[in-house]
Protein backbone atom coordinates (compact mmCIF):
# COMPACT_ATOMS: atom_id res chain seq x y z
CA UNK A 1 0.00 0.00 0.00
CA UNK A 2 1.10 3.36 -0.97
CA UNK A 3 0.93 5.15 2.20
CA UNK A 4 1.45 8.53 1.75
CA UNK A 5 -1.45 8.58 -1.34
CA UNK A 6 -3.42 6.67 1.15
CA UNK A 7 -3.24 9.55 3.42
CA UNK A 8 -3.60 11.98 0.80
CA UNK A 9 -6.80 10.56 -0.29
CA UNK A 10 -8.72 10.46 3.20
CA UNK A 11 -7.31 13.90 3.98
CA UNK A 12 -9.40 15.32 0.63
CA UNK A 13 -12.22 12.87 2.04
CA UNK A 14 -12.59 13.92 5.24
CA UNK A 15 -11.99 17.46 4.36
CA UNK A 16 -14.59 17.43 1.57
CA UNK A 17 -17.04 15.43 3.27
CA UNK A 18 -17.58 16.18 6.96
CA UNK A 19 -15.85 19.54 6.65
CA UNK A 20 -13.24 19.24 9.44
CA UNK A 21 -11.23 22.21 10.05
CA UNK A 22 -7.71 22.83 8.58
CA UNK A 23 -6.36 22.27 12.03
CA UNK A 24 -7.92 19.22 12.46
CA UNK A 25 -7.21 17.75 9.43
CA UNK A 26 -3.34 18.75 9.95
CA UNK A 27 -3.65 17.40 13.11
CA UNK A 28 -5.35 13.95 11.38
CA UNK A 29 -2.26 13.90 8.83
CA UNK A 30 0.45 13.93 11.07
CA UNK A 31 -0.98 11.42 13.32
CA UNK A 32 -1.56 9.52 10.69
CA UNK A 33 2.22 9.85 9.28
CA UNK A 34 3.53 9.01 12.67
CA UNK A 35 2.28 5.73 12.63
CA UNK A 36 3.65 4.74 9.32
CA UNK A 37 6.51 6.07 9.21
CA UNK A 38 9.16 2.86 8.69
CA UNK A 39 6.00 0.53 9.15
CA UNK A 40 6.90 -2.63 7.34
CA UNK A 41 4.48 -4.93 8.51
CA UNK A 42 0.82 -5.55 8.42
CA UNK A 43 -0.87 -3.75 10.35
CA UNK A 44 -3.00 -5.79 13.04
CA UNK A 45 -4.48 -4.49 15.94
CA UNK A 46 -1.47 -5.31 18.27
CA UNK A 47 0.44 -2.49 15.70
CA UNK A 48 -2.04 -0.02 16.86
CA UNK A 49 -1.95 -1.34 20.99
CA UNK A 50 2.04 -0.88 20.59
CA UNK A 51 2.37 2.34 18.59
CA UNK A 52 0.03 3.89 21.32
CA UNK A 53 1.48 2.55 23.80
CA UNK A 54 5.17 4.19 22.55
CA UNK A 55 3.13 7.69 22.88
CA UNK A 56 2.60 7.10 26.33
CA UNK A 57 6.03 6.02 27.46
CA UNK A 58 7.35 9.25 25.23
CA UNK A 59 4.82 11.48 27.24
CA UNK A 60 2.52 12.62 24.96
CA UNK A 61 -1.00 13.69 26.61
CA UNK A 62 -3.33 11.62 26.78
CA UNK A 63 -6.08 13.87 24.70
CA UNK A 64 -3.27 13.46 22.02
CA UNK A 65 -3.07 9.74 22.49
CA UNK A 66 -6.71 9.37 21.80
CA UNK A 67 -6.85 11.78 19.36
CA UNK A 68 -3.82 9.39 17.72
CA UNK A 69 -6.49 6.57 17.58
CA UNK A 70 -9.39 8.42 16.70
CA UNK A 71 -7.57 9.38 13.64
CA UNK A 72 -6.54 5.57 12.89
CA UNK A 73 -10.28 4.12 13.18
CA UNK A 74 -11.44 7.24 11.13
CA UNK A 75 -8.56 6.44 8.72
CA UNK A 76 -8.77 2.49 8.72
CA UNK A 77 -12.45 2.50 8.46
CA UNK A 78 -12.19 4.57 5.23
CA UNK A 79 -9.42 2.08 3.44
CA UNK A 80 -11.88 -0.55 4.27
CA UNK A 81 -14.44 0.81 2.71
CA UNK A 82 -12.31 1.75 -0.07
CA UNK A 83 -11.20 -1.72 -0.89
CA UNK A 84 -7.77 -0.65 0.12
CA UNK A 85 -7.69 -3.24 2.66
CA UNK A 86 -9.74 -6.53 3.82
CA UNK A 87 -9.43 -5.91 7.65
CA UNK A 88 -10.44 -3.00 9.35
CA UNK A 89 -7.45 -3.54 12.48
CA UNK A 90 -9.03 -1.17 14.80
CA UNK A 91 -12.41 -2.63 14.55
CA UNK A 92 -12.14 -4.99 17.80
CA UNK A 93 -10.46 -2.40 19.63
CA UNK A 94 -12.15 -1.68 22.71
CA UNK A 95 -11.96 1.32 24.74
CA UNK A 96 -11.03 -0.50 27.75
CA UNK A 97 -7.16 -1.26 26.20
CA UNK A 98 -7.66 2.02 25.34
CA UNK A 99 -7.71 3.36 28.29
CA UNK A 100 -5.11 0.98 29.45
CA UNK A 101 -2.41 3.74 28.13
CA UNK A 102 -3.72 6.91 29.59
CA UNK A 103 -1.40 8.71 32.27
CA UNK A 104 -2.56 8.08 35.50
CA UNK A 105 -5.38 9.31 38.09
CA UNK A 106 -4.07 10.70 40.97
CA UNK A 107 -5.29 8.92 44.02
CA UNK A 108 -7.67 10.46 46.38
CA UNK A 109 -4.29 10.31 49.11
CA UNK A 110 -1.99 12.15 46.40
CA UNK A 111 -5.01 14.91 45.32
CA UNK A 112 -4.53 15.82 49.04
CA UNK A 113 -0.59 15.78 48.94
CA UNK A 114 -0.33 17.87 46.20
CA UNK A 115 -3.17 20.66 46.83
CA UNK A 116 -1.14 20.74 50.78
CA UNK A 117 2.34 20.97 49.10
CA UNK A 118 2.39 24.93 48.43
CA UNK A 119 4.21 26.53 51.30
CA UNK A 120 3.39 30.18 52.76
CA UNK A 121 3.76 33.90 51.42
CA UNK A 122 2.77 35.16 48.38
CA UNK A 123 3.42 32.56 46.03
CA UNK A 124 2.38 29.74 48.56
CA UNK A 125 -1.31 31.32 48.38
CA UNK A 126 -1.82 31.56 45.06
CA UNK A 127 -0.01 27.89 43.80
CA UNK A 128 -2.22 27.14 46.51
CA UNK A 129 -5.51 28.66 45.17
CA UNK A 130 -4.60 27.87 41.96
CA UNK A 131 -4.26 23.96 42.13
CA UNK A 132 -7.68 23.98 44.52
CA UNK A 133 -9.26 26.26 41.61
CA UNK A 134 -8.52 22.84 38.68
CA UNK A 135 -9.19 20.16 40.84
CA UNK A 136 -12.48 21.67 42.64
CA UNK A 137 -13.76 22.43 39.03
CA UNK A 138 -12.27 20.03 36.44
CA UNK A 139 -11.84 23.07 34.44
CA UNK A 140 -8.91 23.14 31.75
CA UNK A 141 -5.80 24.91 32.43
CA UNK A 142 -6.29 27.42 29.26
CA UNK A 143 -9.54 28.14 31.06
CA UNK A 144 -8.19 28.60 34.24
CA UNK A 145 -5.45 31.02 33.08
CA UNK A 146 -7.87 33.31 31.41
CA UNK A 147 -9.98 33.63 34.76
CA UNK A 148 -10.54 37.20 35.40
CA UNK A 149 -11.68 37.92 39.15
CA UNK A 150 -15.10 39.26 38.23
CA UNK A 151 -15.09 35.45 36.86
CA UNK A 152 -15.38 34.51 41.05
CA UNK A 153 -18.83 34.35 42.24
CA UNK A 154 -20.21 33.12 45.36
CA UNK A 155 -19.98 29.21 44.52
CA UNK A 156 -19.53 29.26 41.24
CA UNK A 157 -16.83 30.42 38.37
CA UNK A 158 -17.88 31.52 34.88
CA UNK A 159 -15.33 29.81 32.48
CA UNK A 160 -14.98 30.63 28.72
CA UNK A 161 -14.60 27.36 27.17
CA UNK A 162 -13.75 26.47 23.69
CA UNK A 163 -15.00 27.89 20.89
CA UNK A 164 -15.46 30.84 22.80
CA UNK A 165 -18.69 29.14 24.86
CA UNK A 166 -19.22 30.19 28.47
CA UNK A 167 -20.12 27.96 31.17
CA UNK A 168 -20.69 28.05 35.04
CA UNK A 169 -19.13 25.97 37.27
CA UNK A 170 -19.70 24.97 40.85
CA UNK A 171 -16.61 25.31 43.05
CA UNK A 172 -16.22 24.55 46.82
CA UNK A 173 -15.55 26.12 49.67
CA UNK A 174 -12.23 25.43 49.93
CA UNK A 175 -11.06 26.37 46.59
CA UNK A 176 -13.13 30.04 47.37
CA UNK A 177 -11.25 30.43 50.72
CA UNK A 178 -7.80 29.71 49.16
CA UNK A 179 -8.77 32.21 46.50
CA UNK A 180 -9.88 34.76 48.86
CA UNK A 181 -7.14 33.97 50.92
CA UNK A 182 -4.32 35.35 47.89
CA UNK A 183 -6.57 38.17 46.64
CA UNK A 184 -7.37 39.45 50.30
CA UNK A 185 -3.98 39.07 51.74
CA UNK A 186 -1.64 39.44 48.64
CA UNK A 187 -3.13 41.54 45.83
CA UNK A 188 -3.85 44.98 45.82
CA UNK A 189 -4.40 45.49 41.85
CA UNK A 190 -8.36 43.41 42.12
CA UNK A 191 -10.30 45.18 39.48
CA UNK A 192 -13.14 42.99 38.41
CA UNK A 193 -11.38 42.50 34.63
CA UNK A 194 -8.18 41.59 36.04
CA UNK A 195 -6.60 38.01 35.78
CA UNK A 196 -7.48 36.08 38.72
CA UNK A 197 -3.76 34.21 38.86
CA UNK A 198 -1.04 36.28 37.82
CA UNK A 199 3.10 36.02 38.00
CA UNK A 200 5.64 37.61 40.65
CA UNK A 201 5.42 40.41 37.87
CA UNK A 202 2.18 40.84 37.94
CA UNK A 203 1.78 39.01 34.18
CA UNK A 204 -1.04 36.36 33.29
CA UNK A 205 -0.57 33.01 33.86
CA UNK A 206 -0.05 31.22 31.40
CA UNK A 207 0.27 26.79 30.46
CA UNK A 208 4.05 26.50 30.89
CA UNK A 209 3.95 28.28 34.00
CA UNK A 210 0.91 26.26 35.69
CA UNK A 211 2.41 23.08 33.84
CA UNK A 212 5.65 23.83 36.06
CA UNK A 213 4.10 24.15 39.01
CA UNK A 214 1.98 21.01 38.86
CA UNK A 215 5.14 18.99 37.97
CA UNK A 216 7.30 20.45 40.89
CA UNK A 217 4.72 20.29 44.09
CA UNK A 218 4.33 16.54 42.66
CA UNK A 219 7.69 15.85 42.62
CA UNK A 220 7.99 17.05 46.00
CA UNK A 221 5.43 15.71 47.69
CA UNK A 222 7.03 12.19 46.31
CA UNK A 223 4.18 11.44 43.54
CA UNK A 224 6.05 9.31 40.94
CA UNK A 225 3.13 9.16 38.11
CA UNK A 226 3.53 11.06 34.96
CA UNK A 227 1.23 14.16 35.71
CA UNK A 228 -0.03 17.83 34.19
CA UNK A 229 -2.58 20.22 35.18
CA UNK A 230 -5.07 17.56 32.96
CA UNK A 231 -4.43 14.84 35.45
CA UNK A 232 -6.10 17.21 37.69
CA UNK A 233 -9.28 17.20 35.48
CA UNK A 234 -9.24 13.58 34.73
CA UNK A 235 -9.04 13.85 38.73
CA UNK A 236 -11.67 15.53 39.28
CA UNK A 237 -13.93 13.62 36.49
CA UNK A 238 -13.53 10.23 38.13
CA UNK A 239 -13.04 11.01 41.78
CA UNK A 240 -17.22 12.50 41.15
CA UNK A 241 -18.00 9.34 39.00
CA UNK A 242 -17.01 7.13 41.56
CA UNK A 243 -18.94 8.72 44.39
CA UNK A 244 -22.20 8.37 42.43
CA UNK A 245 -22.51 11.82 40.38
CA UNK A 246 -24.60 12.40 37.44
CA UNK A 247 -22.29 11.49 34.18
CA UNK A 248 -24.69 14.56 32.43
CA UNK A 249 -23.39 16.71 35.28
CA UNK A 250 -19.88 16.37 34.90
CA UNK A 251 -20.02 16.24 31.04
CA UNK A 252 -21.68 20.06 31.86
CA UNK A 253 -18.76 20.88 34.30
CA UNK A 254 -16.27 19.77 31.78
CA UNK A 255 -17.55 21.71 28.69
CA UNK A 256 -18.11 18.45 27.07
CA UNK A 257 -20.00 18.88 23.59
CA UNK A 258 -20.41 15.11 23.20
CA UNK A 259 -21.17 12.97 26.62
CA UNK A 260 -19.24 10.31 24.67
CA UNK A 261 -15.94 12.23 25.04
CA UNK A 262 -17.48 12.55 29.57
CA UNK A 263 -18.07 8.67 28.94
CA UNK A 264 -14.51 7.95 28.67
CA UNK A 265 -14.40 8.23 32.24
CA UNK A 266 -16.72 5.41 32.90
CA UNK A 267 -14.36 2.83 33.34
CA UNK A 268 -12.95 4.27 36.25
CA UNK A 269 -15.69 3.98 38.31
CA UNK A 270 -18.34 1.27 38.93
CA UNK A 271 -20.57 2.62 40.83
CA UNK A 272 -23.96 4.36 40.23
CA UNK A 273 -25.02 7.70 39.51
CA UNK A 274 -27.24 8.91 42.63
CA UNK A 275 -26.39 12.80 43.89
CA UNK A 276 -25.49 16.24 42.54
CA UNK A 277 -22.21 18.06 42.62
CA UNK A 278 -22.64 19.32 46.02
CA UNK A 279 -22.76 15.80 47.70
CA UNK A 280 -19.89 14.29 46.23
CA UNK A 281 -17.14 16.28 45.90
CA UNK A 282 -14.45 15.87 48.89
CA UNK A 283 -13.53 19.22 48.63
CA UNK A 284 -17.04 20.61 49.87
Amino acid sequence: MNWEQAIQDFLSYIGSEKGLSVNTLEAYGRDIRRFAEGLKEEVKEETILSYLSLLKEKGYASASIYRALMALRVFFRFLKREQVIDQDPTALLESPKMWQLIPDILTQEEVELLLAAPGEGEKGARDRALLETLYATGIRVSELCHLNVHDVGEATIRVLGKGGKERIVPIGEVALEAIDAYLGNYRNDRGDRRPLFVTKKGRRIDRTFVWKQVKAYAKEVGITKKISPHTLRHSFATHLLERGADLRVIQEMLGHADIGTTDRYTHLSQKRLFEAFDTFHTRQ
